[in-house]
């Protein structure tokens, strides 16, 4: 299957559908679909690395931030995620970094308070598909995974519970064939290494 951009989304969707009439609704469909997609899918092409200025122990987090990947400090030392009130208690005094981080909101603040440089590696929103934006990674890999998504909004907003179940189950089944297409392409060459001491 091969969608080429955002208008032929529209138009397909809305013959799989059996409602061009309500074109005009389809662009907000989308949002909901793309919207339950950031929620569940986790795959390379959602990763991306920024660097990130922290200024007396806090900093903005990327505005397409999801999830955290890896967290760098300045040397290349990864530091761990810690639940805050665990920052808070730790004895961290005379660390010369940080040791630790914890997510707040849109923020990062990590511990010990500071100022210094991060590289995040992380999980980023899908970009949304528009008409000024007609084209994304995931409607050039996964079209099917964008065309039952917003099947199935159409039909959420039908009523159509049948319907809507239906979709729903081919998007989870395009959803695990594209999970399993990027465990291969990052796994596939991988060779097992077996821990501790062999005879």
């Amino acid at each position: 299957m091969s969608i080429a951009d955002y208008a032929a989304l529209l138009v397909d969707a809305g013959e799989y559908s059996g409602r061009n009439d309500i074109a005009h609704l389809f662009p907000r469909f989308i949002g909901l679909a793309e919207l339950k997609l950031n929620r569940m899918l986790r795959v390379s092409d959602m990763e991306t690395t920024a660097a990130i200025t922290v200024v007396e122990g806090d900093a903005p987090m990327p505005a397409d931030f999801i999830e955290a990947r890896q967290v760098l400090s300045a040397s290349g030392r990864p530091i761990r995620a810690m639940a805050l009130q665990q920052l808070a208690e730790s004895n961290l005094a005379g660390a010369c970094g940080p040791l630790g981080y914890a997510i707040v909101g849109n923020r990062i603040k990590p511990f010990p308070a500071g100022s210094y440089g991060l590289t995040m590696t992380y999980y980023r929103k899908i970009p949304p598909l528009t008409a000024e934006n007609p084209f994304n990674w995931l409607l050039e890999r996964a079209p099917d995974v964008y065309l039952y998504g917003l099947v199935e909004e159409i039909a959420i907003w039908e009523r159509d519970a049948g319907k809507a179940g239906a979709a729903q189950q081919l998007k989870m089944s395009a959803l695990a064939g594209l999970g399993v297409a990027d465990e291969r392409a990052r796994w596939g060459d991988a060779q097992m290494t077996v821990a501790g001491v062999t005879p």
